[in-house]
């Protein structure tokens, strides 16, 4: 069963990339008395995350931040050197780009999907929550192949 609005984000160590490599950050230091705005993709560099969701928060940065959020993150399982790459690739200088190589959070939370048939394992599925203080207020979860309720401009309208 997945996360739901009104739960409480699970205590883990996701990574980014730091000045010496792969450095932990605590899901606790992230979400504990922020708010957050957090998006999830299947995978770095892939079409409809590189094209249409993640341009969408690098694009609408300034205006979320306006709402009163702290921090605008993307994950993916995906590990921390591609997400760094990805991030500068995608001029997403203002949002924190974390990596969830091992799927423990995607797995936590209930969200991941299998996707094997495209070569690509376990990722997570396509969703966006807004966390404040560490408990979950808006949820959306994309259907397969959507990039709809997960879109910035969406989540603009549930701040």
């Amino acid at each position: 069963m997945s996360i739901q609005v009104g739960d409480k984000i699970p205590s883990l160590n996701l990574k980014v990339l730091g000045e010496k490599g792969p450095e932990d950050i605590s899901t606790d230091s992230i979400f504990s008395g922020k708010k957050v705005v957090m998006f999830a993709v299947p995978g770095a560099f892939t079409p409809g995350c590189s094209v249409t969701h993640l341009p969408g928060y690098v694009v609408n940065a300034d205006t979320i931040k306006a709402r009163g959020v702290d921090t605008i993150a993307c994950l993916a399982v995906n590990d921390a050197f591609v997400m760094d790459a990805w991030g500068k690739a995608s001029n997403a200088e203002e949002l924190l780009m974390l990596a969830d190589g091992n799927a423990e959070f995607t797995k936590a939370v209930g969200l991941e999907m299998d996707g094997s048939g495209f070569g690509m394992g376990l990722r997570s599925q396509r969703y966006a929550m807004i966390v404040d203080d560490g408990k979950i207020s808006h949820l959306a979860v994309e259907p397969a192949g959507g990039v709809d309720v997960s879109a910035a401009e969406k989540i603009l309208k549930q701040l």
